[in-house]
């Protein structure tokens, strides 16, 4: 195993009817920015019950943070927290909400003349306003991480960000919430937590036994749960497996110890910033193609997958690890989600020279846990993935 560090702050309130449990958790004489996005908690009763639940705080509200949380619309919000002198943020959402959140606590402290620059110099938050979330969709398991993407529709990017002060002071995880939700990002939220998990997981053996066990729990449990939230949704105990199965994929347990691979998230943020696919779907085109590509040098993490994940048992090492990756695409499928960018636009031609050169512009010239994919070789991963 390799040598690390681990610390993870954010308060998790998990279970029935925990929204409730928010008044315990504001601090006193906080002045609150609500933010929300697209306005369903205003349909499905979420928005009454964290009203209800922070009495007489001080509240401001802003809505409409967008799928992918839009840099100017953020500016927005950020002019709020300015002028009002907003100290306490709270993000009552999905992934896209939480992350814009971030954004914000990082903004908000941020003394740069251009808040873009903390996403385009790579900038490390160190503190920011402190915030809180109420999960509203298990995906990206941001509400117990220190990560965000932010997307700036002007310039077609799609960024990430981070560091120590972006951790949420806590997060209320109450399972019901998903009873609302569409069937589409239902799906999206499986493929997501799935494919962290493979981030961080399918690189090569290094010796992190119990790493490696914690990673294919999680993913033998979206496996299990995923026709059961499909079907029914308003079945608790395959809710709460699903979203405590999210959290974990991504609160940066699995990662510690281990090497990770990253570059299937950093290619599908360019196809959600060049067509606006959304974020699980760009990944489950570029993993297959990602992993047959460097059929090689992962093959013998690939086997293991198929092994103790897919129970094959039958073949070589070549055979199994092959098979792995025909599993997971029949995965996605079974999402309902396709796995070929001509399915999602059929303006795919030059794209992968468009990412190429992209990252060659940035400076992201050895992406993966070998730091050995050059633009040239992500051209060829794209282009499989037509």
């Amino acid at each position: 195993m390799n040598n690390f560090e681990f610390k993870n702050p954010t308060k998790i309130i998990f279970g029935k009817d925990s929204i409730k449990k928010l008044e315990n958790e504001i601090p006193e004489n906080a002045k609150i920015l609500l933010l929300y996005g697209g306005g369903s908690i205003k349909k499905n009763g979420i928005y009454n019950q964290v009203k209800a639940a922070l009495g007489n705080a001080t509240v401001i509200e802003f809505g409409g943070i967008p799928a992918n949380p839009e840099y100017a619309v953020l500016l927005e919000a950020l002019e709020i927290i300015k002028t009002e002198n907003i100290n306490f943020l709270l993000a009552v959402g999905g992934g896209s909400v939480i992350d814009g959140t971030k954004f914000l606590s990082a903004a908000g402290l941020y003394e740069g003349l251009t808040p873009w620059d903390i996403l385009a110099d790579n900038i490390r938050t160190e503190k920011g306003l402190p915030f809180g979330t109420v999960l509203t969709l298990p995906a990206t398991g941001s509400e117990m991480n220190s990560g965000a993407v932010i997307t700036r529709a002007e310039t077609k990017e799609k960024l990430s960000m981070g560091g120590p002060g972006l951790f949420p002071e806590f997060s209320i995880l109450d399972p019901q919430v998903i009873t609302s939700i569409p069937e589409r990002q239902l799906a999206n939220g499986l493929a997501d937590a799935f494919t962290h998990v493979l981030e961080q997981y399918m690189t090569y053996p290094s010796g992190a036994l119990l790493q490696d066990r914690f990673a294919e729990s999680i993913l033998q449990t979206i496996i299990e749960v995923a026709p059961k939230v499909l079907k029914d949704p308003t079945d608790y105990q395959a809710a709460s497996n699903f979203m405590w199965s999210c959290t974990m994929a991504l609160n940066g347990l699995i990662q510690k110890g281990v090497p990770t691979d990253w570059a299937v998230h950093a290619i599908g943020h360019e196809l959600t910033a060049l067509f606006g696919i959304d974020h699980a779907r760009t990944l489950a085109v570029i993993a297959p193609s990602h992993y047959k590509y460097n059929f090689e040098a992962k093959k013998d993490k690939l086997a293991q997958y198929g092994e103790r994940v897919w129970n094959i048992t039958e073949g070589n090492t070549d055979d199994i690890a092959y098979l792995a990756i025909e599993k997971t695409v029949a995965f996605f499928h079974a999402l309902g989600i396709n796995t070929k960018l001509s399915d999602y636009t059929k303006d795919f031609e030059g794209t992968a020279e468009t990412i190429s050169q992209r990252f060659t512009d940035r400076g992201w010239l050895g992406l993966g846990e070998h730091q050995s994919l050059s633009p040239d070789k992500v051209e060829k991963i794209v282009k499989m993935a037509y």
